[in-house]
């Protein structure tokens, strides 16, 4: 290729990563828009956005970067960062990663890039990971019922107190009591949560919670300093007065002591980030849950559950799917919409690699190391605040703090600062003798020896009496076989392998999930995620310590700010649910501090997510839905009646933006003004900022705050259901109500704000995702990924017009960044129904688009700016080959029941049935179309019957011989 014709500036435009990210390529966009009608992109802009909510200026980003420059850059930051061997302990620890994990699971698209697994027949494998996270969850806990994980522990201990209110008998009550030696951002954050449900909250020596009349009562063990203690007497006592149990544990503990179930507890929870996830600044990180079966339909968030499927094999699915907030709104358990799946494989498979055994090696060592560590410190003439212990030591150093503290850090070692005349040590599976022999001299001097192996020797003679004989677990962990069987690199590939190969991913094909914004989740910006630079910073190190973090998050703050027109960000909430609850709360506390906080009402359209009315309920807003038209806009005459009506009390209004329906609603400035004009504040939900980016923005249009969901808009990947992060931007106004934290103060929020995360930043360690997105995108091309997902989702409705009736619309016919499509009226006619197409579609090789939401039978489809036009054309011939099977039903051809879609999908067991009695031939089953066969995805299961399921709830792991029987 000859050079001759192109400027150096020109080749190196050539490298840039938009073209990489954006599907459609120029001579592909100008195609498509010739069969959408549209002359030019801007000209589509102009056909579809209002024109007095458009950008009149560019946003300023910069210009786009290549991905190595933007690598390089990172990296230099990143490099600011000093990473000291962390003793602080706090419910977070370093941790090693089995690299068959890191680089199978992790680092691995086939794991990161699925979606929640809401259709269960193509997610196997990360549903029966996420069953062996709840068996193991089971295992250790001592309790009957798991969860699928949740955002973090401190998170985890506020929905315990919710569970708590739920069950408790003690209905009088208003008090919740929490121990003192409960972590401090744990209490934090369950604080704020208790103050917006109207709840008193006691914290005291634990022995005192028996002494007043609480609804529940939340202890820790190992206690935050260290301490081991049997709560068995205690739980007793206290559940006698009819309150509710919860104990927050370590999961490592808990292969060596009594688990807490046991002991009596109801409630149990931790975070399972030591089983191998990275500290990562603070996440993400997922926690454990579980509970006794009695409170299986008060529980928080997912459970994963087994039935069978159509073929009568066991066949696993999310149960109790009605408690899902999509659906039960603000009658929901919690607004929970993303636990933490790739966290909780990450642990489970952590477990399954090491084993029961593997385990108690390595509580065993972390144990042996604190026993050493703790002589040592005796024969200083230290003294220990606790006599008991697991991995913890508090030490009483007096006004020698400062000092070791600086001798600490002058040999790179941080330990926990933030007691009273004492500091913190705890251990982890990282440690080594070497550590003992720093942290000696730390504490001795250089000239104070300590002989580690005669302290060694010492503890294996006599024994190590620092867990209570009463409090050694004598129960067996882990006895299914999947924790007893693949303990060899080979082996943990190869299971690891098998459970990827049964769920269908980014990787395999187009996801066109309405509202949920599946784009690329492209490599360079993953890969400074497991960068040690990052990933081994604590989150309670010293700010000094952390000063890439720091330059990364002040640079993205600054982008988001311009991208969205707000004047203060937040990124403390790690998911779009906690951004929501951290909105409210802002705006609830400005309007208290303005003598109004009898202001309790929040208007919702009736169009509106599920999690909106559920976070609305969790700062206890009254929800007043507000009427749609029939061309899905809010009802302007309906809005205005309720916000008169409640104008006194109106707190806000809940409103996306595009709306759920796919479009640019035309009156939205004079929905904010409305609005305004009676005292209330607008929430823009930003599930669809992805329509927004370089055209208009939530502060332009005059909304108060919004959340971000960075894995939907800005290419954090969805995980398998997890992780997410939700930030959230404010109007100055608003700005001093933004979170705090306990531990770590946040410059510019007030003092006294309460935390909604375990964490300062929430789970930063996925920030240098959007980071890089940002960086390497820039002005333009943020701008045109904006407007190419409109003229994607345009192209799709346009070539799926005769076929299938586009259910909205907006201006001039256009849609916004997704499309619905009503299969209503097909459903009348054949019987066919949307659950029949989003299983067929997965005989063609897709993830079934957003079925039946925001509007019961329909499909909401969302192609996003990254999809190739060949993809979106063989999703299209997919959609056009199934309204033809459609019409065979609806004309009798083929019967109500033997049909391809009713059996859907077919598996590859279906294919080689000898037994094939169906009047439709195999070739049609399983290779509909010519590009199903250049590549084939198997279902593993064929359809799974729901109510079998929840009749017969099982959420734990069957043993084998279950499947080798069926």
């Amino acid at each position: 290729m000859s050079h001759a014709n192109f400027s150096l500036a020109q080749l190196e435009q050539k490298q840039d990563f938009i073209r990489r990210h954006i599907g459609p390529s120029e001579a592909e966009m100008a195609d498509m828009l010739d069969v959408v009608g549209a002359s030019s992109l801007d000209e589509l802009m102009q056909q579809t956005v209002p024109e007095g909510i458009r950008l009149a200026e560019s946003i300023n980003i910069g210009d786009a970067q290549t991905e190595y420059d933007a690598l390089t850059e990172l990296k230099a930051v990143a490099a600011k960062n000093t990473i000291n061997r962390s003793f602080i302990g706090m419910g977070y620890s370093d941790t090693l990663t089995p690299n068959v994990i890191l680089r199978n699971v992790l680092e691995n698209p086939g794991w990161y890039t699925a979606y929640t697994p809401y259709q269960p027949e193509i997610a196997q494998g990360r549903l029966q990971a996420l069953l062996n996270f709840q068996q193991l969850s089971i295992d250790l806990t001592g309790l009957e019922l798991a969860s699928a994980s949740l955002l973090d522990e401190a998170t985890a201990a506020a929905e315990a107190m919710a569970l708590s209110k739920r069950v408790s008998k003690n209905k009088k009550s208003e008090l919740y009591f929490i121990a003192d030696n409960v972590h401090p951002q744990t209490i934090d954050v369950v604080r704020t949560r208790a103050e917006m449900f109207g709840f008193e909250v006691l914290v005291g020596k634990a022995e005192d919670a028996v002494n007043h009349d609480v609804f529940g009562a939340l202890f820790q063990c190992p206690g935050t300093t260290g301490e081991l203690t049997d709560l068995t007497d205690l739980i007793a006592a206290v559940k006698e007065s009819k309150a509710v149990v919860s104990v927050a544990a370590d999961i490592m503990s808990l292969v060596l002591i009594k688990s807490p179930g046991e002991m009596g507890a109801d409630v149990v929870f931790g975070s399972a980030q030591r089983f191998g996830v990275p500290m990562g600044y603070g996440g993400p990180h997922a926690a454990f849950f579980a509970t006794r079966d009695a409170y299986k339909r008060s529980l928080p968030g997912r459970i994963i559950g087994v039935s069978k499927d159509t073929r009568g094999r066991p066949a696993l699915r999310m149960a109790l799917q009605t408690r899902e907030q999509h659906i039960r709104r603000e009658k929901a358990n919690s607004n929970i919409c993303t636990a933490q799946v790739l966290l909780a494989n990450m642990a489970s498979f952590y477990a399954v690699y090491h084993g029961p055994e593997g385990l108690k090696t390595i509580a065993s060592r972390i144990h042996r190391m604190t026993d050493i560590m703790a002589d040592g410190l005796k024969q200083l003439g230290y003294e220990l605040e606790n006599t008991t212990w697991f991995d913890t030591l508090t030490v009483n150093v007096g006004d020698k703090k400062d000092t070791i503290l600086e001798r600490a850090y002058a040999k790179g070692i941080n330990l926990r600062s933030d007691l009273d005349n004492a500091v913190g040590i705890s251990f982890d599976e990282t440690a080594s003798r070497a550590d003992l022999t720093t942290l000696f001299a730390i504490f001795g001097g250089d000239s104070h020896a300590v002989d580690i192996d005669a302290l060694d020797s010492q503890i294996v003679s006599i024994g190590s009496e620092s867990i209570p004989e009463a409090l050694v677990r004598t129960t067996p962990i882990l006895t299914h076989e999947v924790f007893n069987s693949y303990h060899s690199e080979t082996e943990m590939l190869r299971y690891i392998k098998s459970l990827e190969d049964k769920d269908l991913a980014l990787n395999h094909s187009m996801i066109s999930l309405g509202s949920c914004t599946m784009k690329l989740n492209a490599t360079a910006e993953m890969i400074p995620v497991t960068w040690p630079e990052f990933g081994r910073m604590h989150p309670f190190a010293p700010m000094n310590q952390t000063q890439g973090y720091q330059e990364m998050i002040n640079e993205l703050n600054q982008w988001m700010l311009n991208m969205t027109g707000y004047d203060e960000m937040s990124m403390q909430p790690n998911s779009g649910a906690q951004g929501e609850y951290a909105g409210l709360l802002a705006i609830q506390r400005y309007h208290a501090s303005r003598g109004e906080s009898h202001r309790n009402v929040c208007l919702i359209p009736s169009s509106a997510h599920g999690t909106n009315p559920a976070s609305a309920q969790m700062v206890s807003l009254k929800v007043v839905v507000v009427d749609c038209d029939k061309h899905g806009n809010v009802d302007m005459d309906d809005l205005r009646r309720k916000a008169e009506e409640v104008s006194e009390n109106l707190s806000c209004i809940m409103i996306t933006y595009p709306s759920t329906h796919g479009v640019y609603e035309e009156t939205i400035t004079e929905i904010c003004d409305v609005v305004h004009a009676h005292g209330g504040q607008v929430y823009m939900d930003g599930a669809n900022m992805n329509a927004q980016v370089g055209i208009t923005s939530p502060g332009h249009i005059g909304s108060d705050v919004s959340h971000f969901n960075l894995h939907k808009t800005f290419c954090i990947p969805h995980g398998g259901g997890g992780p997410g992060m939700g930030p959230i931007g404010v109007k100055s106004h608003l700005a001093p109500f933004l979170p705090n934290h306990s531990v770590i103060n946040i410059d510019n929020t007030e003092r006294g704000n309460g935390a909604v995360s375990a964490a300062p930043f929430g789970s930063a360690s996925i920030l240098p995702i959007s980071y890089m997105y940002i960086k390497m995108m820039g002005s333009e091309g943020l701008k045109k990924a904006t407007e190419v997902a409109m003229l994607n989702a345009n192209y799709v409705a346009k070539r799926l017009e005769g076929h299938f009736d586009v259910l909205y619309r907006g201006r001039n016919g256009r849609v916004a960044h997704e499309c619905i499509i009503d299969l209503r009226p097909l459903k009348e006619s054949s019987g066919v129904s949307e659950m029949d197409v989003a299983k067929r579609l997965n005989d063609y090789g897709f993830h079934a688009p957003t079925m039946s939401f925001p509007v019961a039978g329909t499909l909401m489809i969302e192609p996003t700016e990254s999809e190739a036009k060949a993809e979106m054309d063989r999703f299209i011939e997919a959609m056009i080959c199934i309204r033809e099977e459609i019409a065979k039903v609806d004309s009798g051809e083929w019967d109500a029941t033997d049909n391809p879609l009713h059996n859907a999908p077919h598996t590859l067991d279906d294919i080689c049935d000898a037994e094939w009695t169906r009047s439709y031939d195999r070739q049609l089953a399983a290779y509909p179309v010519d590009a199903v066969k250049r590549n084939k995805f198997w279902p593993s299961v064929n359809r799974i019957d729901d109510v079998y399921g929840d009749r017969n709830l099982i959420c734990s792991c069957p043993s084998i011989e279950t499947y080798r029987e069926e």
